[in-house]
């Protein structure tokens, strides 16, 4: 392949839609994919000439594909596609419709599914990794449930126009609830007294998520804040007391946490009020957008169970629902109804493991503390935990029942939080 030079990009000149900023900071076309690729090459003449390959060939074409797998936009340049997102678009109709062939594929395929997802996400979570598999996962399982909705359920009869129009309006529910999910969490910001210098890195920031910059390498601005003069430290501390509660200083962000605040591992980010970091949104879940989560959450299992029904109701017509998924004699001889019958098992599997973790935060609510308060706690032995874990009590910033539901339905007002782009769903 002929080998041509970058052009480099001059500043303030804009991309089209089509044209990017490479990682060696040179502006590339889409067009141009497969040219100029020495990795490629390199790797490609040693497997001709039967020579050994390099310890980091591998991970540099894993590299040079990410970097150039791109889609156009209409701004800012085209705009990367992580790869992480392909898997559940190919493998999740594939898998689904190997197990709708035979019952017993049907249980190793529904078994073995879930345990791969659980694998990737303790790898992904020791790893604390960035990945847009999850968030695929659920787009694409609500988006491919949906379709398989119109094409297969609703025209074998059985569901009228009101119900395909209440599910339709449940996933539009939620699609929106998801989208008002994915606002800023609340970030902890440095106050205006304390920011002596901004600096505008051109690539990921030195003790930032690579994944978290942004993905054409635009310069992100990092705010530097003081941690005050040598007397106002020995005043004050490292670790600040206001009111018997830790105002604590956050080296990677510079910025003084407050209360009930913590820096996310996964985003690089100090949130106000962290709960946890939820992969299934690609995001953290805090004070300005824990209600919106719960909602989503509350509009998917809605939307869910009724589809569920529905299904069950077409395929197993004379079959009670409760028991239809354990016994639906006949299903299997029509490949549509045996399709159907697996994504109402896939669904109501998804929606069990969604069920619990809504309990949980319901009672993590009540009891008003985040996640990440109850595994330190949990960790630290200085909570009551009741019900095998399900219950944990810290004492600490409970206000009985009605006030803790009162603080939190209101906990986000006053938060400034920027409207979501396109880009910001991912």
């Amino acid at each position: 392949m002929k080998k041509r030079a970058n052009e480099v990009l001059e500043p303030d000149e804009p991309l089209c839609c089509c044209e990017f900023v490479d990682r060696q900071g040179g502006r590339s076309h889409v067009a141009a994919c497969c040219c100029d690729c020495e990795d490629l090459d390199d790797a490609c003449d040693r497997w001709l000439k039967k020579e050994p390959q390099k310890a980091d060939s591998l991970s540099r074409l894993v590299t040079m594909v990410s970097d150039r797998l791109r889609v156009p936009w209409f701004w800012g340049g085209a705009r990367r596609v992580d790869l992480s997102v392909l898997p559940p678009l190919l493998l999740l109709p594939v898998l689904l419709h190997i197990a709708a062939l035979h019952f017993l594929l049907g249980m190793v395929v529904l078994t073995a599914l879930p345990v791969l997802v659980l694998w990737y996400y303790y790898v992904t979570h020791r790893k604390k990794g960035r990945t847009l598999f999850f968030l695929s996962l659920a787009l694409f399982s609500l988006g491919y449930m949906y379709y398989l909705f119109l094409t297969e359920v609703f025209p074998r009869g059985g569901v009228g126009l009101t119900q395909l129009g209440t599910v339709t309006l449940g996933v539009a529910l939620t699609l929106a609830s998801l989208i008002h999910t994915k606002r800023e969490p609340g970030y902890v910001r440095p106050h205006t007294a304390d920011i002596h210098s901004t600096v505008t890195y051109h690539s990921s920031p030195p003790d930032r998520d690579p994944a978290h910059t942004s993905l054409n390498g635009v310069g992100q601005e990092v705010v530097l804040a003081n941690r005050g003069s040598g007397s106002e430290q020995q005043g004050q501390g490292v670790e600040q007391r206001e009111s018997g509660r830790s105002r604590k200083w956050c080296s990677l962000c510079r910025v003084v946490r407050p209360p009930r605040a913590g820096h996310c591992r996964i985003c690089g980010v100090c949130v106000l009020r962290l709960d946890h970091h939820c992969v299934w949104i690609n995001s953290c879940v805090g004070q300005a957008n824990h209600c919106s989560f719960l909602s989503t959450l509350l509009l998917f299992l809605l939307t869910s169970l009724y589809g569920i029904s529905l299904v069950l109701r077409s395929v197993c017509p004379q079959q009670n629902l409760l028991s239809a998924l354990l016994y639906c004699p006949g299903v299997y001889n029509q490949y549509s109804s045996a399709l159907c019958f697996t994504c109402a098992w896939y669904s109501s599997i998804v929606t069990g493991g969604l069920l619990h973790l809504l309990v949980l935060q319901l009672i993590n609510v009540s009891y008003n503390v985040t996640e990440r308060e109850v595994c330190t706690a949990l960790r630290d032995k200085t909570a009551r935990s009741h019900y095998w874990g399900l219950v944990v009590d810290t004492g600490v910033y409970s206000h009985g029942f009605r006030g803790n539901w009162a603080e939190f339905l209101t906990m986000g007002e006053g938060l400034h939080t920027p409207s979501p782009s396109l880009t910001d769903l991912v």
